[in-house]
């Protein structure tokens, strides 16, 4: 099996390039020899300091045609859940709950309102049917929060966000359009999805207080933001100034998930006090070491590259020895930087989690 995982860590990389080196006084900081539960682990990472080890964590999971094609490999038909299967798999368990604003379900869904709206009046028309009440949903949390006191379980929550939820309402090309021509619209929008989240977030506290909360936007591409900094300071700076605020009032970390290169986003996200970022795709040319140079406090999660996922050991041992020295510095999750598409088979998906265990352990 070592030649399938290619050449054992060392001090050169796959290329033979020198890896760069990390000082003792770092991996003290990085790295404790105690023994620490799941939350204990995350909230310490997260916080920059010492760990018995990094988490092994999808924070993506995986598409559903990657889960056809393992059921059909080996993976057990009665596992469908994505908690179920990264138990199976031996991952840390985390458990999402993402909070439509379109039906009340805490599961991640495609919305069936997509580009509606093109103005306030069929705004205001479908308004009755936005915003559900989560009551029943928040509920069902409460077996999770027994479980994340006792350890057993990370929970974190997702909001959508005022950049996700209006191009939801009305489409890219009418949303950017509107920015100009409708800013009542948008305002409006954002006013009301923001006393919908401040709602959830007090509700949510009483029945299970998550350890963090990702935020859904997708607001950059290969290239950079979608929106201008003016843009972005004139209509969503003062919502999520108004959001965080309480957020940390609950003592919740918060990170962005946003596709594309969120490189020049990360100053405008910190400004409103987002503290961290994921999935940071390879593809986009993010630079994962180069955010942790210009932002050294920022929190990052992902940026391992799905793609080489299918290529062997060899492959998939040199990304990771590229995430290495990242990894060595505190406050960043090595994951997946999306879902893992279905070109992995489960053997080459239980060849990564051999590398992720490899990697993430002192």
């Amino acid at each position: 099996m070592k030649a399938e995982l290619g050449h054992p860590r060392s001090k050169f990389g796959i290329s033979g390039r020198p890896v760069p080196q990390i000082s003792c006084t770092m991996v003290a900081r990085v790295f404790n020899t105690n023994a620490m539960n799941h939350v204990e682990r995350f909230r310490a990472l997260m916080n920059f300091q010492p760990v018995d080890r990094l988490p092994r964590w999808e924070w993506a999971m995986w598409w559903d045609l990657t889960i056809d094609r393992w059921h059909s490999e080996g993976l057990p038909a009665n596992l469908t859940g994505v908690f179920e299967i990264a138990e199976y798999f031996g991952l840390d368990p985390y458990q999402q709950f993402w909070f439509s604003t379109t039906a009340p379900t805490i599961e991640a869904m495609q919305h069936h309102i997509e580009g509606t709206v093109a103005n306030m009046d069929d705004y205001l028309r479908i308004l009755p049917s936005l915003y559900p009440n989560h009551s029943a949903a928040i509920d069902s949390m409460r077996p999770w929060a027994a479980r994340q006191a006792r350890s057993e379980a990370v929970v974190w929550i997702t909001l959508e966000g005022f950049f996700w939820f209006p191009r939801t309402l009305l489409g890219f090309e009418t949303m950017m359009l509107a920015y100009h021509d409708q800013p009542e619209l948008l305002h409006r929008i954002s006013s009301d999805l923001l006393a919908f989240n401040l709602g959830l977030l007090d509700e949510i506290g009483k029945a299970c207080m998550p350890t963090f909360m990702t935020i859904a936007e997708d607001m950059s591409y290969n290239h950079g933001p979608m929106i201008s900094r003016r843009i972005c300071d004139e209509f969503m700076t003062p919502y999520y100034l108004r959001l965080l605020e309480h957020v940390k009032e609950m003592n919740i970390l918060t990170i962005m998930d946003s596709d594309g290169d969120v490189t020049r986003l990360v100053p405008w996200l910190q400004s409103v006090g987002v503290e961290g970022v994921l999935p940071l795709e390879r593809q986009a040319k993010v630079d994962g070491m180069a955010l942790r140079q210009a932002y050294p406090t920022l929190r990052m999660v992902g940026h391992y590259n799905k793609l080489v996922m299918h290529l062997g050991g060899t492959a998939m041992r040199a990304e990771f020895e590229r995430l290495l020295p990242i990894m060595r510095t505190g406050g960043f999750i090595p994951s997946v930087d999306h879902q893992t598409p279905p070109a992995v088979s489960i053997d080459d998906y239980r060849l990564y989690l051999r590398l992720l265990e490899e990697y993430t352990t002192v």
